[in-house]
């Protein structure tokens, strides 16, 4: 795995560099002393982890992660706890506030790590040809096929995967599992719902019916002509 460390403050970038000496897993590939410096080595797409301070001159961490089209894994590393909502509302993996010691932040690799594995281990989606994703769901990961998958539905701090022969609960927000799936085989129809596209049956209204069972699930309005577009056309 190839890390980023991005920190204004001198010291607070050798201490994440040292504590990564512990992990061999992990290389890193770059330290910024401004988020300005490292969106410009964040474009090569070559980093998989990026430990990001918030606080920083002329654009925040914050701010830097949200005009990425495609983040790598973030872990926040901040002074300030005031910001951790809006982190994990970005899907920051964990958020150390400092100081922190070595035990918290192999906590927040571990999570990394997961995120990775989920990602394909590279830090980007995983490959369009690959008829599968792996999820961790009680307490195991598992392989699971995108022709048993029928929907997704969200559940603020986790989601819900209904497939053919089982239904999985997965801690990982729907927009995460939404940048893990094959284009053209999925749609978010509404802020709480992922459709397999090969599941709708039919369009009536602004709801669409499932083959599964007959299953209703609500389309967002400016989703419906793209939904009719996808499954009809």
């Amino acid at each position: 795995m190839r890390a980023l460390l991005v920190d204004d403050e001198f010291l607070a970038l050798q201490l994440v560099e040292r504590f990564l000496l512990q992990a061999p897993d992990i290389v890193v590939i770059g330290k910024c002393r401004s988020a300005l410096e490292a969106r410009e080595k964040l474009k090569t797409g070559e980093v998989d982890l990026l430990f990001l301070d918030i606080q920083m001159p002329a654009l925040s961490g914050t701010n830097l992660l949200k005009s990425l089209p495609n983040p790598p894994v973030t872990i926040f590393t901040t002074a300030y706890a005031e910001y951790a909502a809006e982190a994990f509302d970005l899907n920051a993996v964990d958020y150390l506030l400092k100081p922190f010691s070595m035990s918290r932040f192999q906590q927040a690799l571990e999570k990394a790590r997961e995120q990775l594995l989920l990602r394909g281990f590279s830090g980007r989606p995983p490959d369009e040809a690959r008829d599968f994703m792996v999820v961790r769901a009680d307490g195991a990961w598992r392989k699971v096929f995108y022709r048993d998958m029928i929907y997704i539905e969200g559940m603020k701090e986790y989601v819900r995967m209904h497939c053919r022969d089982q239904r999985l609960i997965i801690l990982e927000s729907l927009q995460n599992l939404e940048s893990q799936l094959p284009t053209g085989q999925f749609l978010r129809v509404h802020k709480s719902y992922i459709v397999a596209l090969k599941e709708v049956l039919s369009v009536k209204g602004y709801f669409l019916s499932l083959r599964q069972g007959g299953r209703e699930l609500p389309i967002s309005r400016g989703k419906r002509r793209e939904v009719l577009k996808l499954t009809f056309d």
